[in-house]
């Protein structure tokens, strides 16, 4: 999820619009000489700006569809993927610049987000709420809690795809944050975090033990701690640190299509809310 569309869209909006007030207010081509005879960009100044003009509204401030790139929140999310998210619940905000303007909502713990990448911003994230401002999170040896209180963690069968590798042997578990209950995969005797930089080697209160099975950070204020369903196969806040609130594009909520990569038929057999 590497390119932001309104960066085509909104000037391409502004330009039709500008044409066409143009012509309302000083051409008046379609007046005088109508739709037959006036210069072809006035024609489609008519024709597009008003259609797009609906479309930068609804992918800027109520939903806006996404494609899932890689296996970071597997089983959750596949890669070929097509997700839709919710850009309103975490606020208004301004296409391009992402500024808010209009304060809806804060994320949930447990929301699977959509971001900008805090260390490359011009690149979208999707990753799963952990920890909110002011959190005291620890990973000890499997076990992650969320100021003092344990994550419900249920070990679960889970078959993969068949055309999916699964090895390392993968573990699976159904976790519950907050009113969200998934399954988180793991790698046996992977372990990412022992080369995770930031739980390693950044001063974020109490950091990493040398095997990386012991952890713990603090979340500030106006920022997030999240991370992939697929634990040992993700490069998140573990990796590069907290998702400032400035980030944020939405939630993430509904799988509306799947496409394998190359000349594939999409389906739509993965339709459903995310949970």
């Amino acid at each position: 999820m590497d390119f932001d569309f309104n960066l085509i869209l909104v000037p391409v909006t502004l330009l039709f619009f500008i044409v066409w007030l143009l012509d309302k207010l000083v051409l008046k081509q379609r007046a005088t000489k109508g739709r037959d005879n006036e210069n072809f960009i006035i024609t489609w100044a008519y024709d597009f700006w008003p259609v797009l003009a609906v479309v930068l509204v609804l992918r800027s401030f109520i939903i806006e569809p996404f494609n899932i790139p890689s296996d970071s929140m597997v089983p959750t999310l596949e890669t070929g993927d097509f997700i839709l998210v919710n850009k309103y619940d975490y606020g208004v905000r301004l296409p391009i610049i992402n500024k808010k303007v209009i304060d809806v909502g804060e994320p949930e713990r447990g929301d699977v987000i959509v971001f900008r990448y805090p260390p490359q911003p011009t690149i979208s994230y999707i990753k799963r709420v952990i920890g909110l401002p002011g959190d005291h999170i620890v990973y000890d040896h499997g076990q992650l809690s969320i100021n003092g209180q344990k994550v419900a963690k249920v070990p679960t069968q889970f078959s993969r795809p068949k055309d999916i590798q699964d090895t390392p042997t993968s573990i699976y578990h159904k976790e519950t944050i907050g009113k969200h209950t998934f399954t988180m995969r793991e790698l046996e005797g992977v372990n990412i975090a022992r080369q995770a930089p930031f739980i390693n080697y950044i001063d974020n209160g109490k950091y990493s033990t040398e095997d990386g099975l012991y952890w713990e950070v603090t979340v500030p204020k106006g920022h997030y701690f999240a991370m992939g369903d697929n634990r040992d196969q993700s490069a998140d806040s573990r990796f590069w640190g907290f998702v400032p609130e400035e980030n944020l594009t939405g939630r993430a909520f509904y799988i509306w299509m799947h496409k394998e990569p190359g000349f594939k038929i999409p389906s739509f057999n993965r339709n459903g809310t995310i949970d």
